[in-house]
């Protein structure tokens, strides 16, 4: 058996600390970024369960979610994940695991493939705490995970009998990885859509505020001088009231002139005037006269229509 414990912690006091992590673009969203823990604590949850399940592009997350779910009897799970040689290597837990241990983290997730502690297949990785250890080996023969939690005093010297190297890992200089949950990034989901919908409709409603008060200030302080135009309106419909006026008296009196006239030399010739109409400033008459007079006499001058009337007379129509 080989054992690289020392050495593993004497190396890691040369590494820089593990820094805090930083909150999200849907934090931020959520208004969640005051209150987002970056600190995690490393604990060390006893239904630690692991695995692999291929990795599908596009559909990683909601294998593992799958399979960690099964794996532990409930859909309320934590997870956490890597991809690697086409797998998708993953520890989880119950999320009811967590209740005395909020904001933290495992720190066997640091020895997943692909993050700051895994060196390779062979190697077995422990850590221990508070009395409570946890081990995470491949079994050589399946590729697969192995996962072993329990009290320190029983697991290590099970674990150490193993032929392998060992690694202790030192979460102060780890880095951390963060527990995924899904039904929590889902109500944080609703919470950013709803809060932005709410930002949404403020900012709309200060921009409608806006302008309805430019307006009002333009309306406001606009100098509108009207009198003038009030007085040239005036000014304009009395003398257009007048023109019409003396237009209608003008032309009633010269038709009232021509009407008499007409009626006048018709009687001399024993004539009738049939009718005498105005359409469009245009004067038209008719007139019946005995047919010695169809040349016309006077101002009675019009065209003769053609045919005789029962009383023997013609009738002409006249333009003036």
């Amino acid at each position: 058996m080989t054992t690289s414990l020392g050495q593993n912690q004497a190396t890691a006091t040369d590494r820089r600390p593990s820094e805090p992590l930083r909150s999200g673009l849907l934090d931020r969203l959520a208004g969640e970024a005051d209150v987002f823990v970056g600190n995690l604590k490393p604990y060390m949850p006893i239904d630690l369960v692991g695995g692999v399940v291929p990795a599908v592009p596009g559909r990683e997350d909601e294998a593992v979610w799958n399979a960690a779910s099964q794996a532990c009897g409930t859909e309320k799970v934590n997870y956490t994940y890597t991809i690697s040689d086409g797998r998708c290597w993953y520890l989880a837990c119950p999320s009811s695991a967590l209740a005395s241990a909020p904001d933290s983290w495992c720190p066997l997730a640091a020895a997943l493939p692909g993050n700051s502690e895994y060196w390779d297949r062979e190697t077995v990785y422990i850590y221990e705490n508070e009395g409570l250890a946890g081990a995470l080996r491949w079994d050589q023969e399946t590729g697969r995970i192995q996962i072993y939690t329990g009290a320190s005093r029983t697991l290590l010297p099970r674990i150490q009998s193993l032929d392998a190297n060992f690694i202790a890992i030192n979460p102060a200089v780890a880095q951390i990885v963060p527990w995924q949950s899904r039904s929590m990034r889902s109500e944080k989901l609703s919470r950013a859509a709803t809060r932005m919908l709410l930002m949404a409709g403020i900012g709309i409603n200060v921009v409608l505020l806006l302008i309805l008060f430019v307006l009002y200030l333009s309306t406001a302080l606009v100098n509108r001088n009207l009198s003038d135009v009030r007085k040239q309106t005036e000014a304009a419909s009395t003398e257009l009231m007048e023109n019409a006026y003396l237009a209608l008296q003008s032309q009633t009196t010269r038709h009232l002139v021509r009407i008499q006239q007409l009626l006048q030399e018709l009687q001399t010739i024993d004539g009738t005037l049939v009718s005498y109409n105005v359409k469009d400033g245009k004067l038209e008459w008719e007139a019946l006269v005995p047919a010695s007079y169809s040349g016309g006499i006077g101002s009675i001058i019009g065209q003769v229509q053609p045919g005789i009337e029962k009383d023997g007379r013609v009738r002409i129509k006249g333009k003036k």
